[in-house]
């Protein structure tokens, strides 16, 4: 296990800048995950820290020392990749070995090691086959099983999930978990899909246009976003932002009415003083509206989507940001057309909307 810290990390790639002056400790042991959309620079990132890009400027520590012109393969690092890159003329053992052989390690180590990690992957039984013999899940866990036998003091994961399909994905997502339990490993893990970030990390690292938009545990980013990005990024389905003013400030408690949905007069806390008639934006997450809401709005639901014991109702459903109404399945009967959604308010968020950053 090791420590992996980041300081003032930046990348470009001719006049273009990608990585713009990334601060980021990853604590040992920690299992990181760097989430965003494409383009975000977080595999950039992460191929920074593996030593496949050269920084422009900045500095990475692992486990302490200063790895920055340091080669990949002194690093103490292993990758995982989206492309399972195996061997097919190798068996499962052999490839998950070849690594150590090429280094010159003894044949003996090198069996004990990948025994080793066939039993934490339960590969035992695969380990004489080819790689064309095996599914998509299995291949992957091969991959896997060969950063293992390194035994690196970080593990850096790129979207490795991506090629298999959504029931596999699942099944994988809890594998790697239980992976970190059991080994305790330091590990850096870049995907597109929140979904992931949220069921697998320690910690998240969300980001856009090459900065870090917010870091911290899965709830702290779910329960108290920075700004709209975080926000809408973190939650599936994304999170509501309605157009609202301020009809009144007093107590820690902005008073504020929606202006794109009829709704009563509600109260949100919030530090700021806010004056009467200043433009915000609120923040609702679909799974807080509900019969026990404290608050309420009335809507046009166009169409809804029956989920089993959580459904959805969308207004303005041509629109590229549609209202999303969590329904209960008491509600999914009268949902279509015109609705009364409660919601609570003590879970809503305020937000400027001109710098999208949060109102405390």
């Amino acid at each position: 296990m090791a420590d992996v810290e980041l300081s003032a990390l930046k990348k470009s790639f001719g006049k273009v800048d990608v990585i713009h002056g990334v601060d980021l400790t990853i604590n040992s042991g920690e299992f990181t995950v760097f989430v965003g959309p494409s383009g975000c620079g977080k595999s950039t990132l992460l191929r920074l820290i593996a030593g496949l890009e050269d920084a422009t400027d900045g500095v990475i520590n692992i486990d302490n020392h200063d790895v920055t012109n340091v080669e990949a393969a002194d690093r103490g690092i292993a990758m995982v990749f989206q492309s399972y890159a195996l061997y097919p003329h190798m068996t499962v053992e052999e490839n998950m070995g070849f690594g150590l052989k090429m280094t010159g390690h003894d044949t003996t180590m090198i069996e004990e090691r990948v025994q080793k990690a066939a039993r934490i992957l339960h590969l035992e039984e695969l380990l004489d086959r080819k790689p064309k013999a095996l599914s998509g899940g299995q291949r992957q866990r091969v991959a896997i099983g060969r950063s293992i036998v390194r035994e690196p003091k970080v593990f850096l994961f790129d979207e490795p999930l991506s090629n298999l399909d959504a029931e596999l994905r699942v099944r994988m997502r809890l594998e790697i978990a239980k992976l970190h339990t059991d080994l305790a490993a330091t590990m850096i893990y870049v995907t597109h899909d929140q979904v992931e970030a949220m069921t697998l990390a320690d910690k998240i690292v969300v980001l856009r246009d090459g900065r870090i938009e917010q870091a911290g545990a899965p709830m702290q980013l779910y329960n108290d976003p920075d700004n709209t990005f975080v926000g809408g990024f973190i939650g599936s389905p994304k999170m509501n932002l309605l157009n609202a003013r301020v009809i009144d400030y007093g107590n820690g408690m902005a008073t504020v009415q929606l202006t794109d949905y009829n709704s009563d007069q509600f109260s949100i806390a919030c530090e700021t003083v806010l004056q009467e008639g200043v433009s915000v934006q609120v923040g609702i997450r679909p799974e807080h509206f509900g019969a026990d809401g404290n608050a309420a709005l009335s809507a046009v639901i166009e169409v809804v989507e029956i989920l089993g014991g959580l459904s959805f109702g969308y207004a303005d459903a041509e629109s590229e940001s549609p209202l999303t109404i969590g329904l209960e399945e008491h509600q999914l009967a009268g949902a279509k057309g015109e609705f009364t959604a409660r919601f609570a308010t003590q879970r809503a968020f305020l937000f400027n909307p001109d710098t999208a950053q949060r109102i405390r």
